[in-house]
């Protein structure tokens, strides 16, 4: 029964009390995740117990280390009457933040310091327990009011300059090449050439604009490997779903789900969120660019990072936006192409209906790429003047 697992992982991660109540927690994708809550005779806790998904993450170990070392270094950032609204990841006695399970006849069984190759296998389960931030409220819709959307900038500003002096060469590469977009395309047209379903041909006219935009898709690798940006610690994940804020306030409390933090580039994460929050729908099932969002979103983050970025970095923003969102068509499209190994589908073409949205974004984002610098600069000017 999964209340005899939640119970059994709530000791081994020194929890106190008899596990109350759970229940599981559907939003996430990647994951699997519960709310648990124990009652030790004088007050309820709460706690967010979290299986691992192994098959995404294939160094549960590295990753937790990225973890750990993240959220210590934005708790020494924080005020200490905040810190019960801040993420905080529990440890076994051995001191790990981590733990590996397996379900046996007799019972269950966990180690936490075996070699990788004696947890090959689906039998072992990797599960870590944090607590469950009081009083707060996440929003799964990508799209929503001009302050959420403010906040939300905010949130990720905020991550973000609370890690400008954290080394990001010290974290591990959790999936590699995630946002390698010269390594996504070529394992797009290596699968067109392959056609390994026979879906090449539903797909031509979206594999052909691909084709056309290759090149500019492997810009920010360039300028990466140019050293025109720098390499920052982001979270790559940025939607609004990944920030937690006050219920009442809506203030920015926290953001979570730190397993794709690792180094990359600011560009990334702001333009994951406005891929993401900054769109709207368009014709014919296409999505197209929302400027009064993304100056929303825009004035949030620019309000913590105008400081920390530099000018390279201020310019990359809205090539981030496109570069992403052409980046993350590719990925639906080449799952689409190998039989939807990666991506939950509710339909046969639904990664190709995702891929032609997010084109029809791209296409919109570079018809906008001067209106969405013309409105950072407005932003910026605006804050500094203090407007």
């Amino acid at each position: 029964m999964m209340k005899d697992k939640l119970s059994y992982l709530c000791r081994q991660f020194r929890l106190r009390g008899e596990l109350l109540v759970y229940r599981p927690i559907p939003s996430g994708h990647i994951n699997t995740a519960y709310y648990v809550a124990l009652y030790d005779g004088t007050e309820v806790c709460q706690y967010l117990v979290q299986r691992i998904n192994r098959r995404v993450f294939r160094d549960p170990v590295a990753l937790m280390h990225n973890v750990a070392l993240i959220t210590e270094h934005l708790a020494r950032k924080a005020p200490t009457a905040e810190r019960r609204r801040r993420l905080h990841f529990h440890h076994t006695a051995a001191g790990h933040n981590y733990l590996f399970l397996k379900q046996t006849p007799s019972g269950f069984v966990s180690r936490e310091d075996a070699p990788e190759a004696a947890l090959d296998g689906d039998a072992w389960e990797c599960w870590r327990v944090c607590n469950y931030v009081e009083r707060s409220v996440t929003f799964e819709a990508g799209t929503g009011s001009e302050t959420l959307l403010r906040m939300a900038g905010k949130a990720f500003g905020t991550f973000n300059r609370q890690l400008a002096d954290f080394d990001a060469n010290l974290l591990a590469e959790t999936i590699p090449h995630f946002h390698d977009t010269v390594y996504r395309m070529n394992t797009l047209f290596d699968l067109v050439a392959l056609d390994p379903m026979g879906r090449a041909r539903d797909c031509a006219p979206e594999i052909a604009l691909l084709r056309e935009h290759r090149a500019f898709a492997g810009t920010l690798c360039r300028q990466l490997a140019a050293g025109e940006l720098p390499l920052r610690v982001t979270h790559n994940d940025t939607k609004t779903n990944n920030a937690l804020f006050d219920r009442d306030t809506l203030e920015p409390l926290v953001v979570i789900d730190l397993d794709t933090c690792m180094p990359g580039l600011a560009c990334y994460d702001f333009g994951d969120s406005i891929r993401f929050a900054a769109c709207a729908a368009g014709p014919a099932d296409g999505m197209r660019l929302d400027l009064t969002r993304f100056r929303a979103y825009a004035e949030g983050y620019l309000s913590e990072t105008d400081a920390i970025l530099s000018e390279a970095e201020l310019s990359s923003l809205p090539l981030g936006a496109a570069v992403m969102t052409l980046e993350l068509a590719s990925r639906y499209l080449a799952d689409y192409l190998s039989g939807d190994r990666y991506f939950r589908i509710d339909a046969p073409d639904r990664n190709l209906r995702r891929a032609r949205a997010q084109l029809a974004l791209f296409r919109d984002m570079l018809t906008h790429r001067d209106d969405m610098a013309c409105i950072l600069a407005e932003v910026r000017a605006a804050q500094r003047r203090g407007v």
